[in-house]
C-alpha cells in the first residue's frame, strides 16, 4: 500500500462587518412628506398612487429600507413606536396606519410593481434639473369641436406681414393669432419653410387641454411683424415651431362681420377682407406683450360681439351671428306630385320616363278650330323630331362657359389698326384675384439667368441675339414709368433648346410662374382649342394631289396687345432702364 498522507484540519471563523446608520444619515434622506422618494417629484409620498398600487410587502420594504415611519409616513426622524401624530386610513378607518400602508388591495386592481418611466399620476413639477431642462410650452384649447353648429364666432386674427430683419422685400402675407394663454410664441412648419430656416430641432412640452405631450421644433430669431398699413414694425420673440396652432379660419373678423352690427360699422373699412392666399402660420402669447395691448375698444350691448383695435390691427371677439338666430343644418318639406290626370300623389313619378310623340306631317300644324275660335294657339308636340335629330356636330365637344367667354371677348376686342396689325385683349377671368407685384421676384430670376449667362458663353451669345431679334423687330418697347397703385406683372425669362435644333435657342416668357399663391395664367383665360384635327389634316393630304405647308417665322410676337394691358407683360432685360414692355399676347 501506498503512503496516505492526512491533511491537518483548517478551520476559519466568518466575521461580517456592517456598517451602522447613524442619525444623520438618516437626516440626509429626502422628506417624504414633500419630496416623493420613488420619483423624486414634488408630491407626497403617501399620497403617490404607484407606491399605492404596490403590495404590502414591498411597501413595507420601502419604508424600511428608507427609515419612513410606519405610522405617520412623513417622517424619518422617529419609528412608529415613538409617533405621536394622530392618523386615520380612509379606507378601513384604522387609526393604527394610514391609506398608504393599507394592508387590502388599492381601490383599482393591483398590478406587480414596476418604477413608473414617469410621475404616479401627479402634476408634473415646474422645475427638472438644469442637465435635463427643456423649454415648456402651454396653450389653451380655443374651440369645442363635435357634431352641431354653433355659429359664425371671431377671434383675436389679424392679418400682417412678417419678414426678417433688414430684408423688408422678402416680407410674407399671413394671418396671426393672438393668444394670452399661451406662454410662448408659436409658428408652424409652412411659415419654416417659406422663409426657408433650418436649424436643428429642440425637444420641448407642450401642454394643451388633451394632455401633455413631448414634441420638438426649430426656432426661428430675428423676424418682424407689421400690419397691413406699415404703421408700426414690431421684433418678434423667439418662434418655436408648432403644428397644432388652431386652423379654424371661420374664427378670422371680416368686414361683413362688423357692417352687420351698430356699435361696429365705423371700423368695418379697417378690417381687411378675407384672403384665400394667407394663412394662420403664427401664434402670438404674453411673451410679445405688446401686441396684446388694447387701443381702442367698441364694447357695445351685453352678449354682442365687442372689437378692439390691437397693434396689428382691429378683432372681433365673439358670435356675431344677428340675434344668435343660425341656419338649421336640416330641412323637412312634403312633396306632393301630380300624375298625367291631375291626381296627386305621395310616390315620386319614375326620372327615366320619357314619352315620344311623333309627327311625320310637315311643320308645325295649328288647330283649325282654335284659329276659328281666337283661343291661344297652341303648337303640336314635335319632341321626336328634334330630340333625336342628328346633326354633323354631334360627335364634337360643346364649348365651355370660359370658352365662350373667351370668343364673346374677342369678338368685341380684336380688332385691326390702320396699320395692317392685329390687336387683342388681354382675356381676363372676371371675377379673378388681384396680380401682386412681383418685380423683385422676377429681378431675382433675372439676376440667376445672368449667372448662368456666366458658366454658358455660348448660351448667352444665342439669347442676346434672339432677343435683339425682338427689339429690332418693334415686338417690344422701352416701358413707361409705372404709376403709383397701378396693377402690372412681370414675366421672368429663360432659354430653351430643342434637341434637334443644337444652337438655336427659344426664350421663353414664363406666365405660368407664380407669385404669392397666383400667376398670370390663373387669371387668364385659355380659349377653345381651334386647331385641325390631325386626322383631318392627313386625310387631305391623301385626299388632294399637291399639299402646301407654309409657317410664318414668331407669329406670336407679331400680335400686338391693347395699350392698357401691356402694364401686364413686363419683362426685365439689359436696356437703359432695364425695363421692358411686351407689345405681343400669348396665352403659353
Amino acid at each position: 500500500m501506498g503512503n496516505v498522507n492526512y491533511r491537518n484540519p483548517v478551520s476559519v471563523h466568518k466575521t461580517s462587518v456592517y456598517k451602522e446608520s447613524t442619525d444623520n444619515e438618516r437626516k440626509k434622506a429626502e422628506d417624504p412628506n414633500t419630496l416623493c422618494p420613488i420619483h423624486k417629484k414634488p408630491h407626497p409620498h403617501k399620497k403617490c398612487k404607484s407606491f399605492r398600487a404596490m403590495l404590502l410587502d414591498d411597501r413595507k420594504k420601502f419604508f424600511r429600507d428608507s427609515y419612513i415611519c410606519f405610522r405617520c409616513c412623513a417622517s424619518v426622524s422617529h419609528q412608529a413606536k415613538n409617533c405621536d401624530v394622530l392618523v386615520k386610513c380612509t379606507e378601513c378607518h384604522s387609526e393604527r396606519h394610514i391609506a398608504a400602508l393599507h394592508p387590502g388591495p388599492a381601490p383599482r386592481d393591483s398590478k406587480p410593481w414596476s418604477l413608473p418611466k414617469v410621475h404616479g399620476g401627479e402634476p408634473e413639477p415646474e422645475t427638472v434639473p438644469e442637465d435635463e431642462q427643456t423649454s415648456a410650452g402651454s396653450t389653451m384649447c380655443t374651440q369645442v369641436c363635435g357634431k352641431g353648429f354653433s355659429g359664425k364666432s371671431c377671434s383675436k386674427i389679424c392679418l400682417v406681414n412678417v419678414y426678417p430683419q433688414g430684408h423688408h422685400e422678402e416680407r410674407k402675407r399671413m394671418y396671426v393669432i393672438l393668444d394670452d394663454q399661451s406662454n410662448v410664441s408659436l409658428a408652424k412648419t409652412e411659415f419654416f419653410d417659406a422663409f426657408n430656416i433650418q436649424g436643428p430641432s429642440v425637444p420641448y412640452i407642450l401642454t394643451t387641454c388633451a394632455g401633455v405631450v413631448n414634441v420638438s421644433g426649430r426656432r426661428a430669431h430675428g423676424y418682424v411683424v407689421e400690419p397691413l398699413s406699415g404703421e408700426i414694425s414690431i421684433n418678434l420673440p423667439t418662434l418655436i415651431e408648432c403644428n397644432n396652432v388652431p386652423n379654424s379660419r371661420a374664427e378670422i373678423p371680416t368686414p361683413e362681420a362688423a357692417y352687420h352690427h351698430s356699435h361696429m360699422q365705423g371700423i368695418t373699412h379697417e378690417i381687411p377682407a378675407l384672403d384665400s392666399s394667407a394663412d394662420i402660420l403664427l401664434l402670438l402669447g404674453p411673451d410679445i406683450l405688446q401686441v396684446h395691448k388694447v387701443r381702442q375698444q367698441f364694447n357695445g350691448p351685453h352678449n354682442a360681439p365687442f372689437a378692439q383695435k390691437h397693434d396689428l390691427g382691429w378683432v372681433i371677439v365673439g358670435d356675431v351671428c344677428l340675434n344668435r338666430a343660425h341656419t338649421p343644418d336640416e330641412v323637412n318639406t312634403y312633396k306632393t306630385c301630380f300624375m298625367e290626370n291631375g291626381r296627386p300623389s305621395y310616390l315620386r313619378p319614375c326620372d327615366n320616363l320619357v314619352k315620344v310623340k311623333e309627327d311625320f306631317s310637315q311643320g308645325i300644324k295649328l288647330s283649325t278650330t282654335l284659329l276659328q275660335t281666337g283661343a291661344p294657339k297652341q303648337r303640336e308636340d314635335h319632341l321626336g323630331r328634334t330630340v333625336f335629330q342628328r346633326t354633323e356636330r354631334d360627335n364634337q365637344l360643346a364649348p365651355s362657359i370660359d370658352d365662350l367667354s373667351f370668343l364673346q371677348l374677342m369678338d368685341k376686342g380684336f380688332v385691326k389698326e390702320e396699320s395692317g396689325s392685329w390687336v387683342a385683349p388681354l382675356p381676363f377671368r372676371n371675377p379673378r384675384k388681384p396680380l401682386p407685384n412681383n418685380k423683385q421676384n422676377a429681378h431675382q430670376r433675372f439676376q440667376t439667368l445672368q449667372r448662368t449667362f456666366q458658366k454658358r458663353p455660348s448660351m448667352k451669345e444665342d439669347f442676346m441675339e434672339f432677343m435683339q431679334g425682338i427689339l429690332d423687330n418693334n415686338h417690344a418697347e422701352l416701358a413707361p414709368p409705372l404709376e403709383k397703385g397701378k396693377e402690372s406683372w412681370y414675366l421672368p425669362i429663360f432659354g430653351v433648346y430643342h434637341p434637334q435644333k443644337p444652337g438655336k435657342i427659344r426664350v421663353v416668357f414664363d406666365s405660368s410662374a407664380r407669385f404669392e399663391g397666383v400667376s398670370l395664367n390663373e387669371v387668364l383665360l385659355q380659349g377653345p382649342n381651334l386647331n385641325n384635327s390631325l386626322l383631318g389634316v392627313l386625310l387631305r393630304f391623301r385626299k388632294e394631289p399637291v399639299a402646301i405647308t407654309a409657317d410664318i417665322k414668331q407669329m406670336f410676337y407679331c400680335f400686338l396687345v391693347q395699350e392698357e394691358h401691356r402694364d401686364f407683360l413686363r419683362f426685365m432685360w439689359f436696356s437703359e432702364t432695364t425695363t421692358l414692355t411686351m407689345k405681343w399676347w400669348t396665352t403659353a
